[in-house]
């Protein structure tokens, strides 16, 4: 297991390496300050205990994930829990990518898979995860963990 992001890359099969390190280098340089990056398997970002101590309510004392990056089987793939949580943001993405992409979006809850690494809209992607800061994102995921409190109560 790779023990820091240089040698997660550097250990993908020499056809990934150049588009997860675009990739990569996209988000770290379009995603608002505040996020931290971190490796969990693969390179994640993620809203720091510093920030909102209370941390993942899966997992309390770890992070509130954001976003994170692989080198799966088929492809390279995005995982942006924003998407899955925020209806609007969602709505954007999905409305913008034909504009950037001739491909048909090939997405999950909260991941986009990139099935030609060749062809990642690096300018969309750039653009994505730049429009929500980590106090926006918490706000989103505590709106989501009091909505699901409100419902195990009334059950």
């Amino acid at each position: 297991m790779a023990e820091t992001i240089e040698t997660y890359l550097l250990a993908l099969p020499e056809a990934r390496q150049v588009p997860m390190r675009r990739l990569h280098g996209v988000i770290r340089d379009s995603l608002p300050s505040g996020f931290q990056e971190v490796l969990a398997g693969a390179p994640r970002w993620v809203v720091p205990l510093t920030l909102y101590p209370a941390g993942y309510h899966c997992k309390p004392g770890t992070p509130v994930p954001y976003l994170s990056i692989a080198s799966q089987k088929q492809g390279i793939v995005l995982y942006h829990f924003g998407l899955y949580a925020d209806a609007s943001l969602l709505e954007w993405f999905v409305t913008a990518w034909p504009e950037h992409s001739k491909r048909r979006l090939d997405m999950g809850k909260s991941c986009i898979r990139f099935n030609y690494p060749d062809e990642i809209p690096f300018a969309l992607i750039g653009e994505l995860v730049s429009l929500r800061t980590p106090e926006q994102w918490l706000a989103i995921y505590q709106r989501g963990l009091d909505s699901t409190t409100r419902r195990s109560r009334r059950r």
